[in-house]
């Protein structure tokens, strides 16, 4: 019994680094100079009713969004909180 937990537990660990590893990441200004990235394009995340109520719930979305025009990468250009909900205009890079 102790080796399925611990099968089970090996195969959780493993599959929640592939999600980690394929998610858009937040990066600098500088960080794009100096490896030389590709703009792909640029977003507007946005949502009313306190859908995104937290940075990291901005950051998440962001980076869903991101991943979904197929770049690694994201540079926020603004941000801000409104109200209950937070928006942010993004760079993608590749």
């Amino acid at each position: 019994m102790n080796s399925k937990r611990s099968t089970l537990l090996a195969g959780l660990i493993g599959l929640a680094c592939c999600f980690t590893a394929q998610a858009a990441q937040n990066i600098s200004k500088e960080e794009v100079s100096h490896f030389k990235l590709t703009k792909v394009g640029s977003i507007s995340v946005a949502e009313t009713g306190g859908a995104i109520s937290s940075p990291s719930d901005l950051h998440q979305e962001i980076s869903k969004r991101a991943d979904e025009k197929g770049a690694k990468y994201y540079v926020v250009i603004a941000a801000r909180e409104h109200g209950p909900n937070f928006d942010a205009i993004v760079d993608l890079y590749k």
